[in-house]
């Protein structure tokens, strides 16, 4: 790909639990009421959900962790500065009372 056509997209995976001290019925209600609806509305993003991991496919084993967003970002730029807002700078830090350690992956699609 050359330079004029690289893109400055990303797909970024969050993976959770929750923190020992929060339910999931508080954390589910944040994130479809909060959470999803703010976030989804941002100009960088196409697309933002959350996925509750129910276990491990093939077994009865249970998943590593609790949670997982899927956020594809359009444009990297845009993003860092509309999360620097104090909208998104309240969401991030609502989150955090809520998630424990999530481990934040930023990814890019091997098709281009």
């Amino acid at each position: 790909m050359s330079d004029s056509k690289k893109t400055n997209k990303m797909t970024i995976i969050v993976l959770f639990n929750l923190q020992e001290n929060r339910s999931i019925a508080d954390y589910e209600k944040w994130a479809l009421t909060t959470d999803l609806p703010i976030v989804r509305n941002l100009e960088s993003i196409d697309r933002f959900d959350v996925f509750r991991c129910t276990g491990l496919l093939g077994g009865d084993d249970a998943a590593p962790y609790a949670y997982a967003e899927i956020l594809d970002v359009n444009d990297m730029d845009i993003f860092n500065k509309e999360v620097s807002k104090d909208v998104m700078q309240s969401i991030a830090n609502q989150f955090q009372t809520f998630a424990d350690n999530p481990l934040f992956i930023s990814t890019e699609s091997i098709e281009g």
